[in-house]
């Protein structure tokens, strides 16, 4: 990693302000740094673990110690912290730009992901793992996020017609760019160079199996030091194994930075509502026309997104996609109560 970063900085330094920005560092960043921690140094999250967590700077991968008191599931892969530079000890970390996060089953907090992407690549594969339901979900994630989701399908040469698969992914949202190719060719970095630049940040989610790790490896190129295992799947339902257990960042060939992830089994809606209202924009903007305030857009007379669904304007299986999903937000997303707001319930469901 050390190697690739001097060669990146000898191609890119006359374009750069700070060599820190080949790592991602933005003046986002700088501004939060303040005069008396001038003589502190910004390391970028590259791994976190139960009891540890590692980091790089502009040298390549550096130590990076925390207090006793510090729970590594504060932090995120991707996020700027600064550190003394004798100690190698974690002062502070500072606010992010985006960040990826789920709800657990079962869980009152939210559980991180990856923080400070630009560009999250939802990884689903051209077989029987293609689920428009979970794609949604993803999207929703995304928007909430703050980062742009790019739908990546994996396993293209082995379909008979990606295009198929393509076409429903791109109806999914407005503008969503829907990339198809094969994880192990060359041409696959080409095909995500737009949203790969030098100091750019992407992370693959998705589920096990569809070829995150492989797409990984291909991004990193063979020179990498730090390949991502890959495993095989079930043929009868595409079902694969957990390969990759931690987040990680890694180089990419020719500049930025990609985030691995483990495969996600369920991904539940929770305090997302900014980000269901992206993904269904279309019914968003014809809700303020419908003739009742609070029309339920079901029964109510004057009702614009029941006369879109009668014109075809809209299909009817999305309206109802969205009910679901704002029904299934509201039932999951916690309320904080009591005198100081620190007891957390949950809405009951009717």
């Amino acid at each position: 990693m050390a190697a690739l970063l001097k060669v990146e900085q000898d191609l890119t330094s006359s374009q750069l302000s700070s060599p820190l920005e080949l790592l991602g560092w933005s003046e986002f960043f700088a501004d939060q740094v303040q005069p008396s921690e001038a003589d502190l140094i910004p390391r970028r999250i590259a791994s976190v673990h139960r009891a540890r967590i590692e980091a790089i700077d502009v040298t390549g991968p550096v130590g990076l110690e925390f207090p006793s008191n510090t729970s590594t599931g504060d932090y995120a892969v991707g996020d700027w912290v600064l550190a003394d530079a004798l100690t190698d000890m974690l002062i502070r970390r500072l606010d992010r730009k985006s960040v990826f996060q789920r709800r657990p089953e079962g869980g009152r907090g939210q559980q991180l992901v990856a923080a400070n992407i630009d560009t999250l690549l939802i990884v689903t594969s051209c077989n029987a793992d293609f689920n428009l339901a979970r794609l949604e979900r993803y999207l929703i994630m995304a928007n909430q996020a703050g980062s742009n989701p790019v739908i990546v399908l994996t396993k293209a040469d082995t379909a008979e017609d990606a295009g198929i698969f393509q076409a429903q992914a791109e109806a999914l949202q407005r503008d969503l760019p829907v990339i198809a190719l094969n994880g192990r060719s060359a041409d696959a970095v080409s095909l995500l160079r737009p949203w790969c630049g030098v100091g750019q940040t992407v992370a693959l989610v998705g589920s096990s199996g569809v070829g995150k790790s492989t797409l990984v490896n291909t991004m990193t190129g063979p020179e990498s030091d730090t390949k991502q295992k890959t495993g095989t799947i079930r043929e009868y339902d595409a079902q694969g194994r957990h390969t990759t257990t931690a987040r990680s960042l890694h180089a990419i060939s020719g500049g930025g930075w990609v985030i691995d992830t483990p495969g996600i089994r369920t991904l539940y809606v929770s305090d997302v509502a900014d980000g269901i209202d992206t993904l269904f924009a279309e019914i968003t903007e014809l809700a303020p026309l419908c003739r009742f305030r609070d029309c339920t857009h079901v029964h109510e007379p004057g009702c614009a997104v029941q006369a879109a669904v009668a014109s075809g304007a809209l299909v009817a299986d999305r309206l109802e996609r969205w009910r679901n999903l704002l029904a299934e937000n509201r039932d999951r997303t916690p309320i904080v109560s009591g005198p100081r707001g620190n007891k957390i319930v949950r809405k009951k469901k009717y």
